[in-house]
């Protein structure tokens, strides 16, 4: 997502765990990721972390944080793929049979995403950068911490 410095033509694992601040923490320490970006929302859950490792990025949320999200048992991991047109990207997939869940919408940490499901099941969020976003901005507009 925007909020962090990740290059806007990668492809990062965004992972889903139960317990969000264990998993940073135990992250952080077994294998020396640091925490770049956390977003807490009201109730208590993390919709969106970042760690960070020289050049990589690892985006970790919640289970079930998105939109009511997926029960625990289906995903425990996705992707967020940046591509040039979201817009036609989405169609093209929709041609060949994904499973769009999301339609392209634009996003108020500056993207516009859609996620589609393979057919063995698993998230794909496919993302077009469209603006920098101010951190403490997009905490104040989710209500978030």
């Amino acid at each position: 997502m925007s909020p962090s410095t990740v290059r806007h033509r990668a492809a990062v694992p965004f992972l889903y765990y139960d317990d969000v601040p264990g998993a940073l923490s135990w992250l952080c320490r077994a294998f020396g990721f640091e925490e770049r970006f956390r977003l807490k929302m009201p109730g208590g859950f993390i919709a969106h972390a970042e760690l960070a490792m020289n050049d990589a990025v690892v985006m970790v949320g919640n289970v079930g944080a998105r939109n009511g999200g997926a029960p625990p048992d289906r995903v425990r991991s996705g992707v967020y793929v940046f591509v040039d047109n979201v817009n036609e990207h989405c169609d093209t997939a929709r041609s060949v049979g994904a499973e769009i869940i999301d339609e392209p919408e634009d996003q108020p940490y500056g993207d516009r995403i859609y996620l589609a499901v393979d057919p063995e099941g698993l998230e794909w969020y496919f993302a077009q950068h469209l603006r920098d976003v101010d951190l403490d901005d997009l905490r104040r507009q989710l209500g978030g911490s």
